[in-house]
């Protein structure tokens, strides 16, 4: 099935789910803590989302927060949280660790968490009813097939050279898609060598910035990889900048000027994401924990490979 079929299948199920609950109980009522939703058009197109997705359901009633990428914000959001009583609380965690003792409070106070987007770290795990969202391991894993493929095709497998930007450091999806990338690489392509890897923070100016660097301080560079689209476009925009062609750009989360740069011939492959889906996932779970009904503790979501000979394949990403 292809993910505009799938797109309209989960809003379908979004506007149905509920009934159960509220048949018998007052309207459930869901609060959410994100991460930050100005960081990039992914979250910023994820609450939009998410915002419409409850506006549809009548059995819904949400508090919408944002932490703004502020650790001690959004244990705070968790208290107040917590304070008014919701039903549920779905959180995308800004960082996995620190926000452990917030969610065994709401554990504590018998309000079901699910987290969204980026798992918690595992140490918590007890406190968590579900996880929603992308397997980053295996995006991670899947960028590493899509680069190693190309080298194969260009025939540089045995001496491919790669620089690694990574996202926000302690961010579980940051870690997570770094360590897809790291442990697959070495296994399609034991050539190819990793000669660095630096932050970008989710960042396109910032990965512009650490691009430049690599470009002085490296010589012969065959491929970048990005934690998402957005930082591999800056990337992107600093070896153009410095008029080095003929570097293979991957990266994940594809963003509209990922999925542009592909067009033009200019960025290779990533992994297809909603943000949509995200926030319709993360919602339809809490309704369904609600409602009793048996929930994965890892409710995964598929995000395909997708390059310049498949992107006919795929709708322009919203974000």
């Amino acid at each position: 099935m292809k993910m505009r079929n799938i797109l309209a299948a989960t809003t379908a199920t979004v506007a149905l789910a509920g009934t159960a609950f509220a048949a018998g109980h007052e309207t459930m009522k869901i609060g959410i803590t994100q991460n930050n939703v100005g960081v990039d058009s992914y979250q910023t197109t994820y609450e939009q989302a998410f915002i419409a997705a409850a506006e549809a359901n009548d059995a819904v009633e949400t508090v919408v927060l944002d932490a703004g990428g502020d650790v001690a914000r959004q244990i705070a959001q968790m208290e107040d949280l917590i304070q008014q009583e919701v039903d549920a609380i779905i959180i995308w965690p800004t960082n996995g660790e620190a926000v452990i003792p917030a969610v065994r409070k709401a554990h504590q106070a018998d309000i079901p968490v699910i987290v969204t987007n980026s798992n918690i770290a595992e140490a918590g795990f007890d406190f968590v009813s579900s996880f929603s969202g992308p397997d980053n391991i295996t995006q991670g894993a899947r960028s590493a097939e899509i680069m190693c493929d190309k080298f194969k095709d260009m025939g540089i497998e045995s001496e491919a050279q790669v620089v690694h930007i990574t996202g926000q450091p302690g961010y579980t999806t940051a870690i997570e898609r770094a360590k897809g990338f790291e442990d697959r690489l070495p296994e399609v392509c034991p050539d190819v060598t990793v000669v660095d890897t630096q932050p970008g923070d989710w960042n396109r100016e910032k990965s512009q910035k650490v691009m430049e660097a690599f470009l002085v301080k490296y010589d012969d560079i065959d491929g970048v990889y990005a934690g998402d689209d957005n930082m591999g476009v800056g990337a992107l925009n600093a070896a153009k900048a410095a008029g080095r062609d003929g570097i293979i750009f991957v990266g994940a989360t594809n963003f509209a000027v990922g999925y542009e740069a592909m067009e033009r011939g200019e960025y290779w492959g990533s992994i297809y994401q909603s943000p949509v889906d995200d926030a319709e996932a993360a919602l339809q779970t809490a309704i369904d924990v609600l409602n009793g009904e048996e929930v994965p503790f890892l409710n995964y979501f598929d995000t395909p490979k997708i390059t310049q000979d498949n992107m006919g394949d795929y709708t322009k990403p919203v974000f």
